[in-house]
């Protein structure tokens, strides 16, 4: 009863194949793709993969791209489901203005991030931090309520967009210094403390809300190279998303297909 799980995200395509469709499931298989390759799967990476049961998705590209991917899962006898945005799911509360236009991608990290602080048996309030094309800083109360979230650009379109709106700036990517001293390092140690600084002033509101330290779970494709830089404790946990769909999976008792 092999579970395969789809993150596909606005650079790369992430998809995982675990032995059962339940949270702490044996993880078999793990892979990822740029966008512009994905034609590429069913003829290469995914054929000797063993034919799922149930396939469990999210994307947040378009509808081009969900096309592509289908036609790749074509290769198994199985129909995908692709996860929306929910008021509720999976024990999260979604808090949102319009519950429905929160990002897919982060209610699914934060359903995963909820799941890992049940496990522990510390119920204490969340900061969710996803590290990619954009940045998003998202707070979860210990009760499993979404409080609400920051979203900025990430470290990629912060400098395109001071290499466009600014003359003289199309210069290498540096490394975060306490005190820059070239363009270089000055705009990596920007975006990078511009970052961090996001996520500190969530730490903040959510311990003056909850009268206690949260936890903060970092992810994303880019989530090490803030790692150095992080004024708070934290776990960086690699395939959170993929624990979220592995949780919805599990409470939608997903059947063989």
């Amino acid at each position: 009863m092999t579970f395969f799980a789809i993150d596909v995200g606005n650079t790369r395509l992430k998809w995982a194949q675990y032995a059962s469709a339940q949270p702490g499931a044996r993880l078999l298989a793990y892979g990822a793709e740029f966008l512009e390759n994905i034609e590429f799967l069913a003829e290469t990476r995914w054929r000797p993969l063993q034919s799922p049961h149930s396939v469990l998705g999210c994307i947040v590209a378009g509808e081009g791209v969900r096309r592509r991917v289908q036609e790749q899962l074509e290769l198994w006898d199985v129909q995908p489901r692709w996860v929306a945005s929910a008021a509720e799911a999976a024990g999260l509360v979604n808090g949102y203005d319009h519950p429905s236009r929160l990002g897919v991608d982060r209610w699914i990290a934060m359903i995963g991030a909820r799941q890992r602080v049940l496990s522990s048996g510390n119920l204490r309030p969340l900061i969710v931090v996803m590290v990619g094309t954009a940045v998003t800083v998202d707070a979860v109360s210990d009760e499993g309520r979404f409080l609400g979230g920051l979203i900025l650009p990430g470290h990629g379109i912060m400098l395109k967009a001071l290499e466009s709106g600014t003359a003289g700036l199309h210069v290498p990517t540096g490394e975060v210094q306490v005190f820059p001293t070239n363009t270089s390092d000055a705009l990596t140690s920007g975006g990078t403390y511009a970052i961090a600084g996001a996520v500190e002033r969530m730490i903040q509101h959510l311990r003056q809300h909850s009268g206690q330290e949260p936890v903060c779970i970092m992810t994303g494709g880019a989530a090490w190279k803030m790692a150095p830089s992080m004024t708070r404790t934290f776990e960086l946990v690699d395939h959170l998303i993929f624990e979220g769909l592995l949780a919805l999976a599990h409470e939608r008792r997903m059947p063989a297909v």
